[in-house]
């Protein structure tokens, strides 16, 4: 099972986007935004390892900072530009009173990373505050995958990308959960077998070797990096976590994106991972913990390395998923041998 993100109680995740089925590379809409929406009180941090991020109150997450608790995440595309649906968001939180309580109000802390998707669609057609709004109201437990909110407008190296999720539940009773928008430079997909580069994701999804034919059509597409580019994501747990322990599984997760997209963090991606503690889980210590290293050290050890695991899953999923858009192929579509 590979499980949501959502398996974190309280996370909710909602997407809204807009689409020209009849659209082709260029020309209409083709893009659209995806809302992590926290329970109060979850801390959040951040850790940007691409060339060339495009963010949104990133500076607000660093551990020596003053603001402790985030309210939401937002991931979306649209280039610099589609950073305006966090403020569908940050209206959306504010009428039901979620945020830093000042006077005459609440200021909801909403970060954000996008995804340049813009030659996908019209250049001018990109998310605003109502893809925000739209997304947080319509939030909820089931997480759509593939080609939905940011996904619709992502590629993955050559093919179709989209949004992908997976989770995991440690022995310990702690839930970990990672939702990812696929959108990179680098390839998924081996292009000398057609199949990813994880050999444990293959087995997990029960890939096999496609037909010669099918292989060299998708090995004949492969030419320079695509401009179209970063990956981002969160991970989530309802571990409590400090907010230095949080930058410690963000920095940790991204292995789950070298693991599965080749090559990762260039200079033209913007790769960003985001990472929330919800905090509802207590956790005893594992008492043959060794003496040098402490509980807590323990504790974000495991939780960032399921962290880890689950984004290199969801990366997957939202590839496996993905539907075409503006006449980009998809995995199933050019490779379909692989799934027997």
């Amino acid at each position: 099972m590979v499980g949501a993100i959502t398996d974190v109680a309280g996370i909710r995740v909602g997407h809204h986007q807009k689409i020209d089925t009849d659209a082709t590379m260029g020309t209409g809409w083709a893009t659209g935004t995806t809302v992590v929406l926290t329970p109060p009180g979850t801390v959040g941090a951040v850790d940007c390892r691409g060339g060339a991020p495009g963010t949104r109150e990133t500076d607000l997450l660093d551990p020596s900072n003053s603001v402790r608790h985030v309210d939401a995440v937002v991931l979306t595309g649209g280039s610099a530009f589609g950073l305006s649906a966090a403020d569908g968001v940050m209206a959306w939180l504010e009428e039901h009173d979620r945020g830093v309580g000042l006077d005459g109000g609440v200021v909801p802390i909403v970060p954000a990373a996008v995804i340049f998707d813009l030659p996908v669609g019209g250049w001018q057609c990109r998310p605003n505050a109502e893809f925000g709004y739209l997304a947080s109201d319509g939030a909820g437990t089931d997480v759509g995958m593939g080609t939905v909110g940011a996904g619709v407008g992502a590629r993955a190296g050559v093919l179709k990308g989209g949004v992908g999720t997976a989770s995991v539940t440690l022995d310990s009773g702690v839930t970990v959960g990672a939702l990812v928008v696929v959108n990179s430079a680098g390839d998924v997909v081996d292009p000398t077998t057609g199949l990813p580069w994880l050999a444990d994701q293959i087995k997990e999804f029960g890939l096999v070797p496609p037909a010669a034919e099918e292989l060299a059509a998708y090995a004949a597409r492969h030419g320079g990096l695509s401009p179209l580019n970063t990956t981002i994501a969160v991970v989530a747990t309802d571990a409590a976590l400090s907010p230095s322990g949080c930058r410690r599984v963000a920095v940790a997760a991204h292995d789950g994106l070298a693991r599965t997209i080749r090559p990762c963090h260039t200079p033209i991606d913007g790769d960003t991972v985001f990472a929330l503690a919800t905090g509802a889980v207590e956790v005893i210590p594992d008492p043959t913990t060794p003496a040098s290293m402490s509980p807590e050290v323990s504790l974000i050890t495991a939780v960032a390395a399921a962290a880890a695991d689950c984004l290199a899953r969801g990366v997957l999923v939202g590839v496996l998923a993905a539907d075409e858009v503006a006449g980009i192929p998809t995995y199933r579509g050019l490779l379909p041998g692989a799934f027997g």
